[in-house]
């Protein structure tokens, strides 16, 4: 059973922003449990030349990051435990997210979608069943946009995954230079 938890898991950590109002593993929580996470970066892998290489993304002004997120509650049907998840809504990544998210295996490069400050509250306005077809899900889909560029830095990071990674240690996300790595 682990592992299809996994599955859905993994299926379900992201959640493409152009898609949240239809799909039906998405569409309920776009309109009534939307959320904010604030994080100092996240991760993503470049590759080249098959391998991996991890990079650290953060606000140039080192202020967190707040990500458009929506959250659900599920009840387990063997144990009946009752569980709250939550899912990262992504965009299209900008240009240095194409430079970094280059996966081969995915159509195109992808970004968490990450709210200017002042656009805060509105992603978390609560669900009003009068105005949802009168503008209130347009304003939201308007939301879903590629956070710009200038604002944001990146630099590798050692191993996030494999035998060379060190799990749970405050320097994670320092800087590392890979000599093979032109970038």
């Amino acid at each position: 059973m682990r592992s299809k938890k996994n599955g859905i898991w993994n299926k379900t950590l992201n959640a493409r922003g152009e898609t949240i109002f239809e799909l039906p593993s998405f569409r309920d929580s776009a309109k009534k449990r939307r959320c904010l996470i604030h994080i100092d970066g996240f991760y993503e892998h470049h590759h080249f030349d098959d391998n991996t290489y991890p990079f650290f993304i953060s606000r140039k002004d080192e202020k967190p990051l707040t990500l458009a997120s929506l959250w659900s509650e599920w009840t387990n049907k063997e144990d009946g435990s009752h569980w709250n998840t939550f899912s990262v809504v992504t965009t299209e990544g900008n240009p240095l997210m194409s430079n970094i998210h280059n996966n081969p295996k995915l159509k195109g490069p992808r970004m968490p979608l990450i709210l200017p400050e002042e656009l805060e509250n509105d992603w978390i306005e609560p669900y009003d069943e009068n105005l949802w077809d009168k503008g209130q899900k347009k304003a939201l889909e308007e939301l879903i946009q590629s956070y710009p560029e200038e604002e944001l830095k990146a630099h590798t990071v050692a191993r996030l995954r494999g035998k060379e990674y060190a799990p749970n240690i405050s320097d994670i996300s320092e800087h590392i230079i890979y000599k093979e790595l032109i970038f």
